[in-house]
């Protein structure tokens, strides 16, 4: 059942529309609702592809489903219609301005419209990509301060990662802080690049999503065997960033198992073909980010890497 989450007046006779697939079966006065959202940001569109297929599956099975799923594909909808990060015309991060306000501007009034509605769910998945210039395997994060909380969800989604922030890092404006504040268990996902659609990892998920419905006794159909998830606090974590400015160019695959003092990749000068700068892994583990865009400058982001044990 397609439902209407927010609607609103546009110029030159549009309207903004913020929709939901609900998918039910079962569904009593005591049943459990699992919120997927996505599309926050207008360039990140991974989760598009996760909340077509879990759709699919769960509308040909809804014999097996027991409880409430509600699908929401878009919550910027405008963005994703404009290839925009941000909400086209405000010029603003959508996933900065929660949990908005009945009476603001229309992202905010947009925003207080999607906590209402997503409100006295079980669990809420919220599914972003990367941006365009770094490619992330499938990961998890979570803050210090619900990682107890959280953590054995995180682990039935299937992903490879799960990256616990420091609270510090946690900003209060993001639909993830807005819910798990309001008793709605959040975890937020990322995985793949921006702009693009990473279809092994979509699918990767999409079997965890399920797996996490069958943990909660929502679902009797058909499950995939989950991989177990590295979890950050067992492990350091490294940063790789450029000292130099050109281009970029990887040398080991994404999502690899690389050892102390491998090559990384390369920064070459493109003007005098010259080698400027060659980026090695400062510690033996997993390579979970990894550049996509090949532009660099000083101080840009390359690769991070999850160290085989905290002493490296």
């Amino acid at each position: 059942m397609i439902k209407s989450v927010s609607v609103a007046a546009l110029p030159v006779a549009e309207n903004l529309i913020i929709q939901k697939n609900r998918i039910e079966n079962n569904a009593g006065p005591a049943c459990k609702r699992v919120c997927v959202v996505t599309g926050t940001h207008g360039d990140e569109l991974e989760g598009q592809y996760v909340c077509a297929r879990l759709a699919k599956i769960l509308n040909k099975e809804k014999q097996n489903l027991s409880g409430i799923v509600d699908i929401y594909p878009a919550l910027n909808p405008l963005g994703i219609d404009s290839v925009t990060r941000g909400f086209p015309m405000f010029d603003l991060d959508m996933n900065r301005i929660f949990p908005g306000s009945p009476t603001g501007l229309v992202a905010e009034i947009a925003a207080n419209d999607i906590i209402r509605d997503i409100e006295g769910a079980d669990m809420c998945i919220d599914i972003h990509s990367s941006n365009i210039f770094l490619r992330e395997i499938p990961q998890v994060r979570v803050s210090e301060q619900t990682a107890a909380e959280l953590l054995p969800y995180a682990v039935m989604l299937n992903v490879d990662l799960v990256w616990i922030h420091a609270s510090a890092t946690v900003l209060e404006s993001t639909l993830a802080h807005s819910l798990n504040t309001r008793g709605v268990k959040t975890l937020v996902v990322e995985m793949g690049v921006g702009m693009r659609i990473t279809e092994n990892y979509c699918k990767q998920l999409v079997d965890g999503i399920l797996n996490m419905l069958h943990e909660l006794g929502m679902w009797n159909g058909h499950i995939e065997q989950v991989r177990k998830p590295l979890v950050s606090k067992d492990y350091r974590i490294d940063f790789l960033n450029s000292d130099a400015h050109g281009i970029f160019i990887p040398s080991t695959a994404h999502g690899s198992h690389v050892n102390a003092g491998d090559r990384i990749g390369k920064v070459i000068d493109p003007l005098l073909g010259t080698l400027v700068e060659e980026t090695l892994a400062p510690c033996s583990g997993l390579l979970f980010t990894l550049r996509e865009y090949p532009v660099v400058f000083g101080g840009s982001l390359l690769a991070r890497i999850m160290g085989d044990s905290k002493n490296g």
